[in-house]
């Protein structure tokens, strides 16, 4: 078996702590591991072969560090130039999964689902592979605690041994249709997951949309590797038909089956669905990080850096980050996807970054900034480098804080230790590395007329970062 882990999307329900390039699936929101280290640990006990992970191209970085930091070992980290659901995501695994001799069965999960008995998730594994050993495409049905509107609900038909046929896939009903789905008995929610073989699933991929296996094949069939990366062409995938699973095959498929799953399961998709699953105190209230509340009751308060006090106030949603503070009554949680999408349309940098931004080679924070300055920490993992770059409009000034860095500015390489400082010119290519055993950590003050991130030319970079 060989587990399937989909880790695109952009969460943008749990801003602002999600971001466009670090999205939900990459933060720690339920334990101190991320959601998608959570997802990959799940898997402890389970006899599978080394997992696929597929994200779009921002992503894989933090990708590749987060199974590095794990010492997980992959079957692949597969790039998708653009996202097209996860029919033709998941058709890529296939394939590629495919090139080896064997026809394993595919387990996909998506990486950033809360399930909290790791137990029964593996009971439910074993009775999904009998399954799809006799050939069926089987997902796993959430048993329901109760109605709810924000899931899709699948209705259980003729029993199988180790689980149901079927019946029919339902979209997500109104209040009052889902309290008649849960009374009923015969419908679990959707969860998302699946186990087939990959032949399989090719199959009745090529049965119902023909069209998008024949465009994921000619993509899939110059694929290149680099570092721990699978590329695909991605002026042939682009056309492929956007898609996801459900709608692709599993709805019109006469073969689906169903396991029943009840180990509570979460798919994480707004701040009330993670105070729902969070430990809460007398007063109902789930609190992480330094806040003091006063007759509060029935709340979600997350402080990332600085106190919160909430006072006199029941059922609402407050998160703050560096950059941001988000209040919403819980009620109205789903709406904060409007305030996203304001973000993006004004082009605000909220939308996409944090104040701290994650980089392959380590990370930067801008902590202060005006009309012609600013100023980053910036950490340097050990045995790393930055891109050897030259910038048009900004000077720049360094001062290592700890740590020793390896600071090239045209020809001259120096090393710059503690307390001591260098000085980059407007137009001078230069490149920064850490040679020590510890994270170099330093300040950079930027001066110049503009600022922007897109002021850098890079001549060289072991990321694959250059332009082509």
């Amino acid at each position: 078996m060989k587990p399937v882990i989909l880790a695109g999307g952009t969460g943008s329900r749990l801003w602002p702590k999600s971001r466009a390039a670090l999205p939900k699936q990459f933060l720690a929101l339920t334990s101190e591991q991320t959601m998608l280290q959570e997802t990959l640990s799940r898997l402890h006990g389970v006899d599978a072969s080394h997992p696929i992970v597929i994200c779009n191209e921002a992503h894989r970085f933090l990708v590749a560090e987060q199974l590095r930091q794990q010492n997980v070992t992959h079957g692949g980290i597969l790039l998708e130039p653009v996202g097209r659901n996860t029919a033709p995501a998941i058709a890529l695994a296939a394939l590629h999964a495919l090139q080896s001799d064997a026809d394993e069965t595919l387990l996909v999960l998506a990486a950033d689902h809360l399930i909290k008995d790791s137990q029964a998730f593996h009971i439910a594994i074993e009775k999904a592979q009998k399954l799809a050993n006799a050939g069926y495409l089987v997902t796993f049905g959430i048993v329901p605690d109760g109605p709810n509107t924000g899931y899709g609900y699948i209705k259980a038909g003729q029993e199988l041994e180790t689980g149901m046929i079927v019946a029919e896939f339902v979209e997500k009903p109104d209040a009052e249709t889902a309290q008649k789905y849960v009374d009923s008995g015969n419908y679990l929610w959707n969860s998302g997951m699946f186990m087939f073989k990959a032949s399989r699933f090719l199959e009745e991929l090529e049965k119902h949309n023909p069209e998008m296996l024949a465009i994921c094949k000619k993509a899939i069939e110059s694929e290149s590797q680099d570092l721990d990366f699978i590329r695909i062409d991605a002026d042939i995938f682009a056309t492929c038909p956007d898609d996801s699973i459900d709608y692709a095959v599993m709805e019109k498929t006469s073969k689906a089956a169903m396991v029943p799953l009840d180990a509570g399961w979460s798919d994480v998709g707004s701040w009330s669905s993670l105070w729902e699953t969070a430990e809460k105190d007398e007063n109902g209230n789930a609190v992480i990080g330094d806040a003091i509340l006063e007759n509060v009751k029935n709340s979600y308060v997350n402080a990332e850096g600085r106190l919160i006090s909430v006072i006199g106030l029941d059922n609402v949603v407050v998160v703050e980050t560096k950059d941001a503070i988000m209040v919403a009554h819980k009620d109205k949680a789903q709406d904060i996807k409007n305030v996203v999408n304001k973000l993006k349309r004004e082009q605000r940098p909220e939308y996409q970054f944090h104040r701290e931004v994650f980089r392959p080679w380590g990370s930067y924070d801008s902590i202060d900034s005006g009309a012609r300055f600013q100023v980053k920490r910036i950490t340097v993992k050990p045995g790393e480098k930055l891109s050897v770059q030259m910038h048009h409009h900004r000077a720049e000034h360094w001062i290592v804080v700890s740590g020793t860095a390896s600071v090239t500015v045209g020809e001259k390489t120096t090393m710059v230790t503690e307390n001591e400082s260098t000085y980059i010119p407007i137009g001078e290519v230069h490149a920064l590395e850490n040679p020590g055993k510890i994270p170099l950590e330093l300040i950079e003050v930027q001066s110049g007329a503009y600022l922007g991130e897109d002021d850098i030319v890079r001549f060289s970079d072991r990321y694959g970062r250059t332009a082509k």
